[in-house]
């Protein structure tokens, strides 16, 4: 006898971000797997703001993308300087409709929709240090382990945690 499971869990929305940015981070997570990173979105930052997409390479490699959708989400926001201090590299992931030249040119440039991405130019490195690294390992790994339990006891205690 053979069963056919449907997976019916599905990660939960937060209400935060635009149908526009929603798109262009999944088509930058497929990007971004694509060339061998896991990724977690709207990942606690140990300065208290919220990084779009936090991606982690087989080898340790953390890499931020900041997600802006318009030109007026990039000029109204200028949090993501800060990221630098918590990433091996910074890009900015946007849709075909918006300008690459409005980009800073010291950050990478992912141009994407919801089903791709393309990495337009590459972000500089800037190597983080042991214990900086080891912070945002624990990070990601808390955060991805707990989304995962979330998914698996859906009436779990998890609230805003996840």
């Amino acid at each position: 006898m053979s069963v056919d499971l449907v997976r019916t869990e599905q990660v939960p929305i937060d209400g935060r971000q635009s149908e526009t940015a929603l798109a262009v981070a999944r088509g930058t997570a497929r990007l971004l797997l694509a060339h061998g990173f896991a990724c977690v979105s709207e990942l606690p930052l140990p300065s208290g703001r919220r990084a779009d997409l936090v991606a982690l390479s087989a080898d340790g490699e953390i890499w931020i993308v900041e997600i802006k959708s318009s030109i007026a989400d990039f000029r109204a926001d200028q949090k993501w300087s800060g990221y630098r201090l918590h990433c091996d590299r910074l890009f900015f992931a946007t849709t075909p409709n918006v300008p690459c030249e409005i980009f800073p040119k010291d950050a990478g440039l992912i141009v994407a929709d919801a089903f791709g991405a393309q990495i337009v130019y590459e972000a500089p490195e800037n190597r983080l240090l042991p214990p900086t690294r080891k912070s945002m390992l624990l990070r990601f790994a808390h955060a991805a382990a707990l989304r995962l339990q979330a998914l698996a006891d859906p009436a779990g205690p998890y609230g805003d945690i996840v």
